[in-house]
């Protein structure tokens, strides 16, 4: 009989954690509190790293038919437009690492992701919000909002930065907020001026601030994220606000006229304040006994790598290699899971280090942004290519 496992949250993570269960011989069963399955959001990057990933699971033609495969990342000075450094991706990028760079609609990805594991016999289960975790002996249960219990071998948290499951791993409080206010936008290429339509990674880098565009569902939409200095907005939890274009002109302050056109060519803004946690220390904060944790759940990070979503796919992926372990004779399912958090938490703790270090460089000013400027002009691709993460843990 096969074992079951129970995972809480059905976005990314949790959904690909799903797949990789049943891949590994296991029968998985999803929680999700929302009405209905669903990503809010607009644009994912997904490196080579990730990539490979979904072309393993037999998800690489979808993936081809939604997304785009931008030819450049472009960096640019908010301050005068000036080129600061560039990276070569589309063909050059593919063949550098065995997958190309591709920028997608975080919708997309997660409907493809979600059919794929609806296709694998995942049981799936909406407006099951979680009220308890109730550990066992040999077993681990949820009890359900509607006061239902469910049992199983295994235990997953995918439930996101604000983990119901996390303090039953890691009891280190809620997730603090960065100090730093995300803007996001989404349009069609159509409705913008030809100056302002991209089809790639544009990013402009100035004092406190910084803003990356780039092209999804094929190239027909734009994808537009500013993020800048602020205090937090309203309920920390409530993290999806609408906001004006005002509001992020004034804290983006002076900057280039084509950056500017670009803020104000957005028909709306929505707006995030960001969270994270301090990178992780240990293999203790992703696992105790038959629960352990992924994705955001575990190591929340700042969007300043691009990799919140690769490093998701990623430990989805471990677990399917450790599931598979715990699903023949040995059925040791605490080793199994422990396996899994020591292949991955030191990855994912570089990830997030590497993420906050380049949100201070992204946002610096006076010497360390001169500097910054010099260094990227003399050594731009090879700054911003990183063979240690695209070619994965």
């Amino acid at each position: 009989m096969s074992q079951q496992i129970l995972i809480a949250g059905g976005g990314l993570g949790g959904l690909a954690a799903a797949l990789g269960a049943v891949r590994a011989g296991w029968q998985a069963r999803l929680f999700e509190q929302a009405e209905e399955f669903g990503e809010v959001g607009a644009g994912i990057q997904l490196g080579p790293n990730a990539m490979r990933l979904l072309a393993s699971w037999g998800l690489e033609a979808q993936v081809q038919r939604l997304a785009a495969f931008p030819e450049a990342l472009v960096v640019h000075s908010a301050l005068n437009g000036a080129v600061l450094g560039r990276m070569t991706l589309g063909d050059f990028i593919a063949a550098r690492y065995g997958a190309p760079y591709a920028t997608i609609h975080r919708a997309d990805l997660h409907a493809l992701v979600l059919d794929a594991a609806r296709q694998a016999g995942v049981g799936l289960k909406l407006r099951s919000r979680i009220a308890a975790v109730l550990p066992g002996v040999g077993a681990v249960a949820l009890r359900i909002e509607d006061g239902s219990d469910v049992e199983g071998d295994a235990l997953i948290g995918a439930d996101g930065l604000w983990s119901v499951v996390r303090s039953h791993v890691h009891a280190d409080g809620p997730p603090l907020a960065t100090g730093h206010l995300a803007y996001r936008a989404l349009v069609a290429q159509q409705e913008l001026p030809a100056a302002l339509r991209q089809q790639d990674v544009q990013v402009w880098m100035g004092p406190h601030m910084h803003l990356v565009s780039y092209p999804v569902r094929a190239g027909e939409q734009l994808n537009v994220v500013a993020i800048v200095h602020g205090a937090p907005r309203g309920d920390a939890m409530d993290w999806d606000n609408a906001a004006v274009t005002t509001e992020l002109l004034a804290a983006m302050g002076a900057v280039a006229a084509p950056l500017r056109d670009l803020v104000q060519a957005m028909p709306r803004w929505r707006l995030w304040t960001l969270h994270d946690r301090p990178p992780m220390t240990g293999p203790d904060e992703m696992v105790r006994g038959r629960i352990a944790l992924l994705g955001d759940a575990a190591h929340p990070m700042r969007p300043y790598l691009a990799q919140g979503a690769g490093m998701a796919l990623e430990d989805a992926d471990e677990l399917r290699r450790a599931l598979a372990q715990a699903n023949g004779a040995v059925r040791d399912v605490p080793l199994a899971l422990r396996r899994y958090a020591l292949n991955r938490w030191k990855r994912n703790a570089r990830v997030q280090a590497r993420a906050r270090r380049n949100g201070r460089i992204f946002h610096s000013t006076g010497f360390v942004r001169w500097g910054r400027d010099v260094s990227m002009r003399l050594l731009g691709e090879r700054l911003l290519d990183l063979p240690w993460l695209y070619r994965g843990g």
